[in-house]
């Protein structure tokens, strides 16, 4: 059976500019074509879709779910490399729970140390034009960190 791309989306639970963009990334195979144009998708594209959403969804990077995708689509290999990838993936997620919490009590830091006063004497502006003076200078990454 076939499908369009916006039943294919809803039945993965994404977007067709999903769709568009997983094929652009070549996680997707670039589907047939109906006589009007219109592409057609089959139930194999749907369950790829599904994965792919799950893994993004898992914060997986298009890279380690194209290596994912590679390696269920050969079932008779060991899964040590698919251990590895979600192993790796676990210590980043680790790394940025770690990351959060440190911003977290640096934000109460911040709020609490707030007077509630004039913009003059606050103590959130004040932190966040002096990085020095959090206490957890170094330790807290966001998204312009290497």
């Amino acid at each position: 059976m076939q499908f369009t791309i916006g039943h294919v989306a809803r039945s993965a639970g994404c977007t067709v500019q999903a769709v568009r963009y997983y094929e652009q990334a070549g996680l997707l195979p670039r589907p047939e074509r109906s006589n009007g144009n219109q592409r057609l998708y089959g139930n194999a594209e749907i369950r790829r879709l599904t994965f792919i959403r799950h893994a993004r969804e898992l914060g997986f990077t298009l890279d380690a779910i194209r290596d994912l995708l590679s390696l269920s689509d050969s079932p008779e290999r060991s899964c040590e490399a698919a251990d590895a990838i979600a192993r790796a993936q676990l210590i980043e997620v680790e790394r940025r729970i770690e990351n959060l919490k440190a911003l977290k009590i640096e934000l109460r830091r911040m709020v609490a140390q707030c007077s509630g006063g004039r913009i003059s004497d606050c103590r959130v502006i004040e932190v966040l034009s002096d990085h020095a003076k959090c206490t957890s200078h170094g330790s807290v990454g966001g998204p312009d960190s290497p």
